[in-house]
């Protein structure tokens, strides 16, 4: 499975951040097909107090390399993409990689 993660920087506005995109990226991006998965995660540091280096984390998921690109150079791709930048004012990263399952191990144990 691969996964293209996008890393959102600091909004200069979170509030108008969230608003654009729940209200507008997210039904632009819902119009790809061929995808496998997508999880959203605002992110938190592990260390209290401390500000993360990203505020939001998405994945998106195919099953190839391939696959996603075709995904992202379709319309429906090339739109949420060049949506991006109406929103995304604390910058951003697309990379991709080839997810590798783990056996489940016992903690502890």
């Amino acid at each position: 499975m691969y996964r293209l993660t996008v890393l959102y920087g600091h909004p200069a506005n979170p509030a108008e951040f969230d608003r654009y995109y729940h209200e507008v990226h997210i039904p632009i991006a819902r119009r790809m097909r061929g995808l496998k998965g997508w999880t959203i995660g605002r992110c938190e540091s592990a260390t209290p107090g401390d500000v993360p280096p990203y505020y939001m984390i998405v994945g998106l998921y195919a099953e190839t390399r391939a696959d996603l690109e075709a995904i992202l150079a379709s319309p429906e791709g090339q739109a949420t993409i060049a949506d991006v930048s109406n929103f995304a004012s604390g910058g951003y990263t697309f990379m991709f990689d080839d997810e590798v399952a783990l056996v489940p191990f016992a903690l502890g144990g």
